[in-house]
């Protein structure tokens, strides 16, 4: 065990307990009594105050519900636009009944309250699933149930195999001798492998209820906080004597809620963090929201259409006036005004006159679109979700939606940032080779004593000392966090009928797989010594003293052992960068061409360093490291620095080559980007050569691609390197202008035709180019930079680390033109980026689920983006972005006939349509075939999409819902609109229009032009549709059947509730009338007329292109290109 070598520490507990009270307030740090048990008889026992074990996710009570729904929904700016509307109807003399608002604001808010309270219903339903379930707590030597919500911080909990942790805690004791236990986190982080958790040692034979509730100790922690993988603290144990012994603790200690206990009998713990402050619940707590760029082409679309309700309202309201200047059209005999309105003051008239036209118009602002867009990304999400080329069989999943807030985005994205190790790679690893004191041996070759040294222009080396290749070969078999289960189901790579290997890292598994291959085997850890057995199938036991654990900035890990004849030694293995300054200069040259060539060839590459410690200074180690170790305060930082110190002056064994196998079809899916038009960067931690071969196998960089490096080795020629970096930045960007003089980030995509050019930088370049000095040359290294990229088709960043990862999206956002960018990666140390980007997915992969876990969208593998992006990604766009052209254009067609018909009717407010229509208009009539065609549309076929990606530059830059196809659809509804009324007017030139003389009123005519209306519009959906299924011809001759059986209803009953029939049978009266049959029809063919001639000509110059066999969509709104598809 990693405590056992701790030596005990000794302190009075007053002295103890006073220090830990000081340090509390300094750093924020808590004390937990464990068993809840005061350390002394003697003592006085603190109360404890800490948040009780109850998880609540919901978001409403039943008390709150209602004020607080309403309050978030009316923060939205239609609904609170129509509420003001609805006001205005209730205390104002308006035209229309406050019912024609009132109605659709009702049933907006009744849709999405009743859709919110049922989400937070599941909420609470699942947080009593938790909350109420059954723990057991040792309690006066005895276990006690109780309900997981009465749990309180010091409570030991006993957990058995297979249950669940019901809050945060401390690993006291296991079944197991040695004090482990076996995890899986994969509710919390995906990863289905287990993981190993430590008792300290003092604690593991703490075995039973009446044991454990002897234990007097305290632990000393820091305040709860949101990431899984780091834990600070330390326990005091106390003995009669009142003397503590004080051990670290850390994340391997740490059993976290919602993780699962496997292969481990039962385990007790003491909770330290409970409820709402447990890790899994600060990590759903709040999560940044992404809008699209469709979101903030609605709310512009808004503003227009409110400043033209406004202006109508207020032509409406002069040009009243200046109608009722003559004195007989202000005050008509038939219409004498009463004493109060003729004493009421004229500029209060003429604002209720202006609000009253306000709400006559009102509904030109589509109050419905927002529900209607709602329930189509819900809806739309599912079929991502359902689509079967997503599924994998390997890993049994397909893709999964988090948020479906950005299903559009996917069809506009301009910049693709791909990490490479388990997005481009498959990081399945496999030992290929080794190089030994410069002698290379080959993984696969045949073994001959041993290890055989490969074929190859290699072979005039010498094997290296037999002493030298076992140590080499220890080193592999040591150097790990690699455990080894027997006889278990445990995930990981079989190695035989009799142990599985399990570790985090796929790395490490192959380096151990490949010394098993030259006859060393890792056997396993027990009680705190690591077995091997050597090729004289001998066990050999080292005691492992300390591990120097890997992380990304010292991008190296290292063991110190201590072997049976007591002799003490440090093995390290890392990358070559963090190996080489610490090793002497004369070992490094021969590894060194090994690890280059290794990279080349696409290899992952790692050195193997070693030294010998003396017992002298393996007490100061030691006496360093326990230090670190319990410190509370700024414990990462400290523990940096030591293992930063201890790692020096080693001495180099050799190096490994593992190969990480390109993905199936990545190269097809970069290709495919490539030609929609998508820039695609590769951020990768590896080093430059590896990450060069993998661009080049998939296609990233083609054989005709001319490199620009900006790395360390290119600025390493002069002297000052920022002159020599403002050099090459100068140098590339004259070559690039003299290329592509003018572009732009999107009209570039289409000069990707003559020479292409690609970048290398690597991470210190990076920081170079980032934090340059402000000086005159210097200062714009960024802007420089930043050009250079812009014409570069391809562009790679190596030896990144995570917040790079992330200044590179977050800059290339910031672009003028803001492009989307979207990011795809696998692993914990691609969520900055994914995170920072427009749209975040994540890859199912072997390096657990972090990625995927934060991502909007999860996929299985990489090759799945070309179906995402280039297929879904442009129907969704397309069917949302006509979705609320639509909405705006049905909605002006809707009124401005009632705006023409104030002209005629002395602007006397004089509403054109029957309230029951101006209720149901978007409600009823019109709503179902829009929100159809929104989910179901292919205006080309899918294949079609996938397999000619040129099709998805057409819909790039918000091509939709820009200014030009948004005044196409205006303009059409003007002219409709218009036609609707100005039709109906000339037919009702003609006094009589039936055989008996009878002579139509004003709500006829506003039915006819009402029937005009919803006939035209939902046929012009029909005319756009390009994919009929039976659903869309179920909704749209289903709503105009509705409509026509809803008017003949309506207005063949005498309704007692109504204070006037004005209805009343004038629906079945007007289509007695042939001439309003035929004026219907006509009416109708003349709107549409336009429409159906632009098809008809684009037809015939589809036919008479290029690739007539291309099936292209006839949306007047789609953009085209000169790419020879259109």
């Amino acid at each position: 065990m990693k405590e056992k070598e701790l030596k005990q520490m000794t302190i009075p507990a007053q002295r103890l307990m006073a220090r830990c009270a000081g340090e509390e307030k300094r750093v924020g740090t808590r004390t937990v009594f464990v068993g809840n048990h005061p350390v002394s008889e003697t003592e006085a026992y603190p109360a404890q105050r800490f948040c009780d074990n109850r998880i609540v996710s919901s978001k409403y009570t039943l008390w709150n519900f209602l004020p607080k729904n309403l309050f978030e929904q009316f923060r939205r700016i239609a609904n609170f636009y129509f509420l003001i509307i609805f006001l205005v109807q209730v205390t104002v003399d308006t035209p229309t009944s406050p019912v024609t608002s009132g109605l659709p604001l009702f049933f907006v808010i009744t849709v999405t309250a009743i859709k919110q309270g049922y989400e937070d219903w599941l909420r609470h339903r699942a947080d009593n699933e938790v909350n109420k379930s059954t723990v057991y707590i040792i309690e006066n030597a005895k276990r006690v149930r109780k309900e997981s919500e009465k749990i309180k911080v010091g409570d030991v909990v006993e957990v058995q195999a297979d249950e669940t942790f019901p809050c945060d805690l401390i690993l006291l004791s296991s079944g197991t001798s040695d004090g482990t236990c076996y995890v899986t986190t994969a509710s919390l982080d995906g990863e289905s492998n287990c993981k190993t958790h430590y008792a300290v040692h003092d604690t593991i034979a703490l075995c039973t209820a009446e044991s454990i509730d002897t234990l007097r100790a305290t632990i000393e922690c820091e305040q709860p906080q949101p990431d899984l993988y780091k834990f600070v603290g330390r326990i005091n144990i106390y003995s009669n004597s009142l003397e503590a012994v004080a051990r670290s603790l850390g994340p391997e200690n740490l059993l976290l809620k919602g993780a699962t206990l496997k292969n481990t009998k039962k385990i007790y713990g003491v909770a330290v963090y409970t409820g709402m402050e447990t890790k899994m619940a600060l990590n759903y707590q709040g999560k940044s929201q992404k809008r699209s760029a469709v979101e903030k082409s609605i709310n512009a679309f808004l503003i227009v259409y409110l400043f033209i309700l406004l202006t109508k309202a207020a032509v409406c309201t002069t040009l009243k006036y200046v109608w009722q200047s003559n004195p007989y059209n202000d005050e008509p005999w038939y219409n004498q005004k009463t004493q109060k309105e003729r004493e009421t003051l004229k500029v209060l008239k003429m604002f209720t006159d202006f609000l009253s036209f306000m709400v006559l118009f009102n509904f030109i602002i589509p109050v419905s679109m927002y529900v209607t867009v709602e329930m189509q990304k819900f809806l739309g999400s599912f079929f991502i979700s359902w689509d079967k080329d997503f599924y994998d069989e390997e890993i049994n999943e397909g893709a999964l939606v988090n948020t479906s807030d950005l299903n559009e985005e996917l069809g506009q994205v301009d910049y693709v940032f791909t990490d490479k190790t388990g997005t481009l790679t498959e990081n399945s690893m496999e030992f290929i080779e080794c190089s030994i004191d410069g002698c290379k041996y080959n993984g696969v070759t045949e073994e001959v004593d041993g290890l055989s040294q490969t074929d190859g222009p290699l072979t005039h080396f010498d094997k290296a000392v037999k002493d030298r290749e076992e140590l080499f070969l220890r080193a592999l078999c040591l150097c790990h966090t690699v455990e080894m289960k027997t006889n278990d189901t445990v995930d990981g790579a079989t190695e035989s009928a009799e142990f599985t290997y399990v570790s985090s890292s796929p790395d490490e598994i192959a380096l151990v797989k490949g010394a098993k291959k030259f006859g060393f085997t890792f056997l396993g850890t027990r009680n705190g010594h690591m077995r091997v057995e050597n090729q004289r199938k001998e066990i050999e036991e080292y005691e492992l003293l300390h591990t120097l654990h890997f992380d990304s900035v010292r991008r190296r890990m290292s063991v110190i052992v201590k072997t049976q004849i007591g002799e003490i030694y440090l093995f390290c293995k890392g990358a070559d960068s963090a190996v080489f300054p610490r090793v002497p200069v004369d070992e490094i040259e021969p590894t060194k061409r090994h690890v280059e060539h290794s990279a080349m060839d696409g290899y992952r590459t790692l050195c193997v360093a070693f030294k010998k410690i003396t017992p002298d200074d393996y007490e100061k180690i030691n006496r360093q490291l326990v230090e670190v170790k319990l410190a509370l305060q700024d414990r990462e930082e400290k523990m940096e620095k030591v293992f930063d110190d201890i790692e020096t002056n080693m001495n180099l064994i050799g190096a490994t080559a593992v190969e990480d196998k390109l993905q199936d079809q990545a190269a097809e899916t970069i290709d495919a980007l490539h030609a929609a038009g998508l820039k695609v960067w590769v951020l990768t931690g590896d080093k430059m050569e590896t990450a060069k071969s993998t661009c080049y196998a998939c296609r990233l960089f083609q054989t005709g691609t001319e490199l620009l490096e900006l790395t360390t080795k290119s600025i390493e020629e002069c002297e000052r390197k920022e002159d020599r970096l403002h050099e090459l930045l100068i140098e590339y960007r004259k070559k690039l202008l003299r290329e592509f003089p003018k572009s732009t980030i999107r009209s570039h995509k289409k000069a990707w035709t003559d020479q292409e050019y690609g970048l290398i930088i690597d991470g210190s370049t990076l920081s170079l180019i980032l934090n340059s000095s402000q000086d005159s040359s210097s200062n714009n290294y960024k802007s420089i930079f930043l050009q250079i990229c812009m014409k570069c088709t391809a562009v790679l960043c190596c030896r990144m680390a995570p917040l790079q990862k992330a200044q590179i999206v977050r800059m290339v956002k910031n672009l003028k033109g803001s492009p989307i960018t979207l990011s795809i990666g696998d692993g914990a140390n691609d969520v900055s980026m994914i995170l920072e980007s427009h749209v975040g997915i994540g890859i199912k992969g072997k390096e657990g689920r972090q990625a995927a876990r934060n991502s909007d969208y999860s996929v299985p593998k990489f090759k799945h983006l070309k179906k995402l992006l280039l297929a879904h990604g442009h129907l969704y766009y397309v069917r949302i972005a006509h979705l609320v052209q639509y909405f705006f254009y049905k909605n002006l067609c809707f009124i401005l006939p009632q705006f023409l018909y104030q002209f005629f009717c002395g602007f006397s407010q004089q509403p054109l349509y029957d309230a029951a229509y101006l209720t149901m208009y978007n409600i009823c009539f019109t709503s179902l075939p829009i929100l159809a065609y929104s989910l179901l549309e292919q205006h080309i076929n899918i294949d079609t999409l996938t397999s000619e990606p040129r099709l998805y530059m057409n819909i790039s830059g918000n091509a939709m819902l820009q200014l030009g196809p948004f005044l196409y659809w205006t303009f059409l509804a003007a002219f409709e609109g218009t036609v609707f009324f100005f039709g109906t007017y000339f037919l009702f030139q003609t006094s009589s229009l039936e055989d008996n003389g009878k002579v139509y009123g004003n709500w006829t005519f506003g039915t006819i032009v009402f029937t005009v209306l919803v006939f035209t519009v939902t046929l012009k959906l029909a005319l756009d549709t390009r994919f009929w299924t039976w659903i869309n011809h179920f909704v749209i001759w289903g709503s105009l059947a509705f409509y026509v059986f809803f008017s003949f209803f309506w207005g063949g009953i005498i309704w007692p509730f109504l204070k006037q029939q004005r209805m009343y049978f004038v629906f079945a009266q007007m289509l007695s009338s042939v001439s309003t049959w035929l004026a219907i029809v006509f009416l109708i063919f003349i709107s549409l007329f336009p429409e159906i001639l632009l098809i008809v000509l684009k037809n015939v110059r589809r036919r008479s292109a290029r690739n007539p066999n291309l099936e292209l969509p006839m949306l007047l709104s789609y953009k085209h290109i000169d790419s020879g598809y259109s």
